[in-house]
């Protein structure tokens, strides 16, 4: 068994080992009497072959009964545990993966970037945005015993607490192309003192936050002009946006979550917001996907600030004045 490295591990150990011990619990007895029966019953054996035939309806009722329980105790049991993992902690460290072959690109939200390595820091939960720039990945840390499929076009989420510092390999667990064996790295795991640490060599600091870039690259691609925080530009203001429900055209609401602010970038005539005419051209081929990640802190900082006056915070989708939510 590889070391427990999360508290994750220890649980999905427990599961494997209860598998393992309930499919030896039915199978060495099945095997044995196989085994028996093949031996006593072999032709030329000079045994009573004559079929008896009785009515054992309680043993019957007993033997599918006991294993069907069990097997619904182990996939209940399972997809608890599968289910943990969509439900990070609300103070979990956000740390943005963007992967393509050949190499795995991570984003901390003070602004320390790393390639094929990751720090974290032990005790705390750590929560993974990822997405793909060509094909489909899968981002696998065996100690961890967590994986995850990273998909292009869209966002997928992952979550663990690391325990124990030290090295662990990380692995893609999707066939990518010819150099998916190169497609690897290391997570490291330091105590929060030592991460704090790591943090300060690297760089962290207010200006080079992910917010902070996205805040130059939101006025760079002239999302500013039109998405004024006094509300007051040909597209509604961002403040109180992200995270909120937005009305969109047609009376449907949506949640501006990560894939929606995305799409609205990208995407913008998809779903357009009530109020306001699709009108926002797309991005698709002007923003790169760790650009992506950076416009979306800053849209995520902007979400959690007060809307200004009266203004409602879910005025924003892909339309306002064609505007996206929290789009450029």
């Amino acid at each position: 068994m590889l070391p427990q490295a999360s508290d994750y591990a220890a649980r999905v150990d427990a599961l494997f080992l209860a598998v393992t011990g309930v499919c030896v619990a039915f199978g060495v007895p099945v095997m044995v009497l196989l085994a028996t029966f093949c031996i006593r019953f072999r032709r030329g054996r000079r045994v009573n072959r004559r079929g008896v035939t009785r009515h054992t309806l309680p043993w019957e009722i007993t033997w599918t009964a006991v294993p069907t329980l069990i097997a619904i105790g182990m996939f209940v049991r399972a997809a608890g545990l599968y289910a943990s993992l969509t439900r990070p902690p609300e103070d979990a460290l956000e740390i943005a993966v963007t992967c393509k072959q050949w190499m795995w690109k991570f984003q901390h939200p003070t602004g320390p970037r790393e390639i094929d390595a990751l720090h974290v820091p032990a005790g705390r939960a750590v929560r993974l945005t990822m997405t793909s720039e060509d094909v489909i990945h899968s981002l696998y840390v065996p100690a961890l015993r967590i994986k995850q499929d990273v998909l292009p076009g869209r966002y997928t989420e992952l979550w663990f607490r690391a325990t124990r510092p030290g090295s662990y390999a990380l692995r893609c667990a999707e066939y990518c192309g010819v150099a998916h064996s190169r497609m690897d790295g290391i997570v490291v795991v330091l105590p929060p003192e030592g991460y704090a640490q790591w943090l300060r060599a690297g760089g962290a600091g207010p200006d080079s936050t992910l917010a902070a870039r996205g805040a130059v690259l939101f006025r760079r691609f002239g999302c500013s002009g039109c998405h004024r925080d006094d509300g007051r530009g040909a597209g509604p203001s961002l403040l109180g946006v992200a995270g909120h429900d937005v009305p969109l055209a047609g009376g449907r609401f949506v949640r501006a979550d990560d894939g929606y602010l995305r799409d609205a970038i990208l995407l913008p005539a998809r779903d357009v917001v009530a109020g306001y005419a699709p009108v926002m051209p797309s991005f698709a081929g002007q923003i790169g996907e760790d650009e992506l990640f950076v416009l979306l802190a800053y849209l995520h900082a902007l979400g959690r600030a007060a809307a200004p006056d009266a203004a409602p915070p879910a005025t924003l989708g892909p339309g306002a004045s064609g505007a996206a939510a929290g789009t450029p």
